[in-house]
């Protein structure tokens, strides 16, 4: 990468084919996101044809310029996909794709399988893979160069004849021209010379590093000039598929591929979600329609809930924690001086917040600011206070970083807050095992009970709920105690139970932690409880992620 120069110093030329050196061309990158098949080899994700049609509506949404939708002739599930695309998905923005290979060593294009699929799909654009690294076409599929060369000349010349707009993949292309530069323009100008209207330098084993991407690119740009569009796909192995994509554009690519998250085979793909700010926000270039980067973080975390995969919340730009500060010297900061002071760009320009996490690390100016974002007034006095409580706290295990609810109930009640929901009386669970009275395996042996007795206005209620665990009993006791009173209990639900051992040196006697989730269906909320009775821990993290929920959402 071009190092920017100091101010009052003269910049480097522009190396040759790069963006400077060319005009920009138009200073624009289209986004070509091929989650539906390269980021669907990634470990864990298995789409189904409706996750594949939802995310392909998330892509639109977000406006990416190409959709990958996968490899028509691979399987019937990328079958079915294409042949339900055209009544299903009312595309925007985004133009769908088709996936496949060159015909085969010594074959003929007009009877190869793949490329009659890609012809069947029914798409615009079809995207087609060949080998571009002269090892791989004498050892990998045992014949010659000049075969190499015209199995992708023969297959561009077809799919353009059929009518298709096409692009070429140029698989292992930086291995290739480290090896043998010559064999690798003989492979794109094949492509170009029948038709393909952009070749994509592929880092197809994701070894290449971000100056040599940088290089090649800039010479492949410079050979062909801007009778072609180069593009640029990298794997993030070495862990620079990010910074290997933006050394292309840096080189003159204008065509970029990605997967949401960086999902993909092996270590994933050049990240979508952070190639797009660095390009629009840090480099001026735009790659989505205007405003829609704002829509960044939500289709992220949209996709990977369609996957079924946590979000990474270190994740740069779009995760949770990317805007999140901890430190007192960081919040101070902020307090006084603004976002600008620790973040490198507005966190609402893609769509995400900051968020200041309030731990024994934090002071009392990370404490008003968390206050303000929960709309809770606090004075010097009692954020001093509150500060001083969640270092104790903290130090007997509790992390409240986790527990937005149960730091925000802690801060009210610092203000004089005393919630007149409900005034818990005492409860009791019991937990026996019938030895013997009924088949070993038939999930009935262990017995939970619990009572709880509480108050309500001068109104005394006991109950009694049973459960498939102590904690569950516990919830069904309180609940049915509750009963009648608070119709927003009904759509507040525990969807999460997270139990950690602290001190796990003194066995049996260690402080336990429990972190509960609870949700509405359209909100949740984190509370925190902390005992060497798992038990009371629970109590406490159940008791407050209701009285959250009654609180905010009655």
């Amino acid at each position: 990468m071009q190092v920017t120069p100091e101010p009052g110093e003269a910049p480097a030329p522009a190396p040759a084919g790069s963006r400077s050196a060319r005009g920009d061309r138009n200073n624009t990158v289209d986004v070509f996101d091929t989650t539906l098949r390269d980021g669907a080899q990634f470990e864990g994700i298995s789409l189904s044809v409706d996750d594949k049609l939802r995310i392909a509506e998330q892509l639109d949404h977000l406006g990416v310029r190409w959709i990958e939708g996968g490899y028509p002739q691979a399987n019937p599930k990328d079958a079915e996909f294409f042949k339900r695309a055209p009544d299903q998905l009312d595309l925007k923005t985004s133009t769908l794709v088709a996936f496949g290979s060159t015909r085969k060593p010594a074959g003929k294009s007009d009877s190869d399988p793949t490329l009659k699929a890609l012809v069947e799909a029914g798409t615009s654009t079809a995207c087609i893979v060949g080998k571009s690294w002269d090892f791989h076409v004498t050892e990998a599929l045992g014949t010659t160069l000049d075969e190499g060369v015209a199995m992708v000349q023969d297959s561009v010349k077809f799919l353009r004849a059929a009518g298709l707009r096409v692009f070429f993949d140029a698989e292992h292309c930086f291995d290739g021209y480290k090896a043998n530069p010559e064999f690798v323009l003989r492979v794109l100008e094949g492509a170009v010379m029948e038709g393909a209207e952009c070749v994509v330098l592929c880092d197809t084993n994701g070894g290449s590093l971000p100056h040599e991407v940088q290089r090649i690119t800039a010479e492949v740009v410079e050979h062909f000039g801007d009778d072609v569009q180069v593009g640029i796909h990298t794997q993030n192995d070495t862990g620079c598929a990010v910074a290997n994509s933006i050394a292309a554009v840096v080189g003159g690519a204008t065509h970029l591929q990605g997967t949401v998250n960086g999902y993909g085979e092996r270590t994933g793909n050049a990240n979508l979600m952070t190639c797009i700010p660095n390009l629009e926000l840090k480099m001026g270039i735009p790659c989505l329609p205007e405003g829609n980067i704002t829509r960044l973080t939500a289709v992220s975390r949209h996709v990977s809930e369609l996957v079924n995969l946590p979000p990474h919340s270190a994740d740069p730009y779009v995760g949770a924690s990317a805007f999140a500060h901890k430190g007192g010297l960081h919040t101070s900061g902020l307090g006084k001086a603004g976002n600008k002071t620790y973040e490198h760009v507005d966190p609402a320009a893609i769509g995400n917040h900051t968020r200041v996490l309030v731990s024994d690390l934090g002071g009392r100016a990370g404490m008003q600011m968390k206050a303000e974002e929960f709309g809770v007034s606090l004075d010097a006095q009692a954020s001093a206070q509150v500060a001083q409580t969640v270092n104790d706290l903290e130090a007997r295990g509790y992390v409240f970083e986790a527990a937005d609810a149960s730091l925000e109930l802690l801060m009210r009640r610092a203000t004089g807050w005393n919630p007149d929901d409900f005034r818990v009386e005492s409860y009791r669970v019991s937990s026996y095992h019938r030895e013997g009275e009924v088949a070993p395996g038939s999930g009935i042996e262990l017995t939970n009970e619990a009572t709880v007795k509480l108050w309500i206005g001068d109104d005394r209620r006991i109950a009694v709920g049973e459960g498939n665990g102590p904690v569950n009993a516990l919830d069904s006791a309180l609940r049915t105690a509750l009963n009648g009173h608070f119709p927003a209990l009904n759509d507040i639900h525990l969807v999460d139970y997270r139990v950690r051992v602290l001190d796990t040196a003194i066995g049996t006697e260690a402080v336990t932690r429990v972190l509960i989730e609870s949700s509405n269906g359209d909100d949740s909320w984190f509370t925190v409880g902390v005992s060497e009775n798992v038990i009371e821990a629970s109590w406490m993290a159940l008791t407050d992620g209701i009285r959250f929920g009654l609180l905010h959402h009655a």
